[in-house]
């Protein structure tokens, strides 16, 4: 795409925005003057709809505010999108999601980014978890039939989840056993490369009172893949009870297993450029995997939850484990195979397993408190978070050549293997004390403050070298101004901070300090019909500070041939966001999203351009009455701009750039509910079956996405 026409899109797109935002107010106002619903006052009556949530939310800012009292960007997944786009995993989620994006590494590993940075902090009902894509255990594969939601945070979330990128935080959303009486669903489907599954949900209470509840997960899946050879077979088990203790005290205790058992997976993509330096072509269908290769994982979760309610205060002690453990036998193929005999290409071969067990536990306290004759809210937390990461491999021996790897078939021999030995033996400890306020100054403007002081320390070995480093004592900040007029718009602003630990020591011997993300954001939230319906627009800047850069030919003192560092000006990301979500009418759902951004580093070069930096994603839904009552059609899009690598051709030497221009995949999802309980859904995905990369460089390698695929399920709730 030339840079007249990406410039056209992006005029266009933001033609576009404006107009929709237009014809919200005008039909907002047009319904205010005529048909005002009897709810539109106020916040706290907002009309819940399927797209969006009038929820209390904690992953921001742990002060249970809903999304139009939070002063950041949050988007909100809820169960009826992840069921109407059939959003099976996390991946999935990412895809769609507002402000967010994904890139397969191969066909286990996904990474994830927002605002030009990479995303590794995570959630699981407000409790922060962390996941590492290289040594992948199932992380981005997570099923969504264990969640009720998924919300993302977009921005610096130090206040919450400690150490990590400025980019946003996903906080998982458990299922509970919240229904006092017998209710479920069970689910049964099959769709393309003879895929099929089935699942089952059911809550039920345990004594006469509903006191003692319980609520059961169960689902299997398996099929083949559009890649040739791989194979597919997830199965989720998930229970958990909820105790009434008294009338002002719940217990919840609740553990999860999920399974990823694939054939023939890949490790890294295609290759890119054949040995005279030409561009490769290959069918989507095309793996670099053997017919006994594996990325098997488990990810297993228990977690306990102790709240009480006091009145104007809610105490809630927390216990979660959290084990991703996989079992890896890969074969690694690089070079630049000849196009008439295919002769080029390495192998590299690994058997290996990797086991990361997270701890954490957490106590939180809330409430709201009075002074200067207004009503303000108050939370306080403290969470303890222990990591323990463990991988081993094998030696190798008896590597066979690859041969003609234009017929590839998959049948490459695996070597021998060998002993196993330590790689990596880490042990990671984060303490964190936070508290946050919000400050009812007058009615309309509300201010909040917190921040978080953390400590954070590693320790252990990292392929053959001892590590021991960290952080004490790190304060993160956050504050945010609200404004609310009319009962309907509110402005904010916020700052945000979080940090991450560099194992990198200065000419004097003394290790860096954190490099520190800082986030900026001013943005107009507002509600429409009576709060069915919620916008945002944002315009935010991120920076990335104290990031270590050599410094010259100076040594760190005592250590013999090494490099001394020191803290540099990082990265800065800015650019603009707009989200519409909610119900349009009382048949109808939406969910729009915009982002742009640009990232530098400090002298102005493009960074992460792997990353797309222009978002537009689109979902709408409608409920048809009258002759076609039962019928619901839904579709979308999603749009993203380019995003290129810049690499050098291996045989010219020239520098080239890999780049996938700007594409679009479009879904559909037709369901008919024959009865109240029984239903019929077909899901389309790249209906109009693009072929694009998934990503193109990292390794400068290529992995293609996902052809167009159709999926039918049926299901019955009772």
């Amino acid at each position: 795409m030339s840079r007249h026409t990406t410039n056209a899109v992006k005029h266009g797109c933001t033609f576009a925005l404006l107009a929709l935002s237009a014809a919200i107010s005008a039909v907002a106002r047009g319904q205010t003057e005529g048909e005002k619903p009897e709810n539109s006052a106020g916040i706290e009556e907002m009309v819940v709809t399927g797209y969006t949530t009038n929820e209390r939310l904690n992953s921001a800012t742990g002060l249970g505010l809903t999304l139009y009292e939070t002063p950041q960007s949050v988007s909100v997944m809820t169960a009826q999108r992840l069921a109407d786009q059939d959003l099976d995993s996390l991946t999935d989620v990412v895809l769609s999601a507002p402000g967010v994006s994904a890139k397969a590494q191969d066909s286990t590993r996904y990474s994830f980014s927002a605002r030009g940075f990479s995303i590794n902090n995570y959630q699981v009902d407000g409790i922060p978890i962390y996941w590492e894509g290289g040594g992948n255990a199932g992380e981005t594969q997570s099923s969504t039939a264990l969640y009720e939601r998924v919300e993302i945070v977009r921005g610096a979330t130090g206040l919450l989840t400690g150490a990590g990128n400025p980019s946003a935080s996903i906080n998982l959303v458990r299922k509970h056993a919240d229904s006092r009486e017998l209710t479920g669903t069970v689910q049964a489907s099959g769709g393309s490369w003879n895929t099929y599954g089935a699942m089952g949900d059911v809550s039920t209470p345990l004594n006469s009172s509903g006191s003692i509840r319980a609520r059961v997960v169960a689902q299997y899946e398996q099929g083949d893949s559009f890649r040739d050879l791989a194979e597919e077979e997830t199965s989720v088990f998930y229970a958990t009870m909820d105790f009434d203790l008294t009338d002002n005290t719940l217990l919840r205790v609740g553990a999860s297993r999920q399974d990823n058992e694939p054939t023939a997976s890949t490790w890294g993509g295609l290759p890119t450029w054949h040995a005279d330096g030409s561009r490769t072509e290959w069918d989507r269908s095309k793996t670099v995997a053997a017919d006994w290769t594996t990325w098997s994982s488990t990810v297993e979760q228990q977690y306990l939850d102790l709240v009480h309610d006091f009145g104007a205060w809610t105490a809630k002690f927390s216990v979660n484990n959290n084990t991703n453990a996989s079992e890896q036998r890969l074969l690694y193929l690089s070079g630049t195979p000849d196009k008439e005999t295919g002769l080029g290409m390495g192998a590299s071969p690994r058997n290996a397993m990797t086991d990361r067990e997270q701890t954490s536990i957490s106590f939180q306290l809330s409430g709201e408190y009075s002074l200067w004759g207004q009503q303000h809210d108050l939370t306080f937390g403290v969470v303890d978070h222990e990591e323990d990461n463990f991988s081993s491999s094998r030696a190798r021996s008896n590597v066979a050549d690859v041969g003609n790897f234009n017929e590839w078939d998959g049948s490459y021999p695996q070597p021998t293997w060998g002993d196993s030995g330590v790689d990596i033996d880490l042990t990671t400890e984060q303490l964190g004390i936070y508290g946050a306020t919000r400050l009812s100054i007058t009615e309309p403007f509300k201010v909040i403050l917190g921040g978080r002081v953390a400590d954070w320390e590693q320790s252990g070995l990292y392929y053959g070298s001892p590590l021991n480093y960290g952080d004490d004592n790190v304060f993160i900040p956050y504050t945010g101004l609200l404004y609310e007029f009319n009962d309907q718009h509110t402005v904010y602003a916020s700052y945000t901070e979080i940090f991450e630990s560099q194992n990198l020591q200065d000419r004097n011997g003394d290790f860096l300090d954190p490099i520190t993300g800082e986030s900026t954001e001013l943005g107009l939230k507002s509600l429409f019909f009576g709060g069915a319906l919620q916008t945002t627009v944002s315009v935010f800047k991120i920076l990335q500070d104290n990031l270590g850069q050599p410094d010259g030919n100076y040594e760190v003192p005592g250590i013999e041939n090494s490099q001394a560092y020191y803290a540099a000006e990082g990265a800065e990301s800015e650019g603009y966001e707009l989200e519409v979500v909610g119900m349009l009418t009382d048949a109808w759902d939406i969910s729009f999203s915009y982002t742009n951004f640009d990232a530098e580093d400090a002298t102005g070069a493009a960074i992460n351009t792997s990353q797309p930096k222009e978002l537009l994603k689109l979902y709408t839904s409608y409920r048809f009455g009258g002759a076609l009552d039962g019928f619901t059609l839904a579709g979308g899009v999603d749009w993203q701009g380019e995003n290129y690598t810049n690499s050098t051709n291996p045989v010219s030497k020239d520098s080239e750039r890999l780049q996938q221009d700007s594409y679009s995949l479009v879904s559909l999802m037709a369901r008919y509910r024959f009865s109240d309980k029984l239903s019929l859904q077909v899901n389309a995905k790249n209906l109009l079956d693009e072929t694009y990369y998934s990503q193109i460089g990292f390794y400068n390698q290529l992995e293609y996405g996902e052809p167009r695929s159709v999926t039918a399920s049926v299901n019955y709730q009772f």
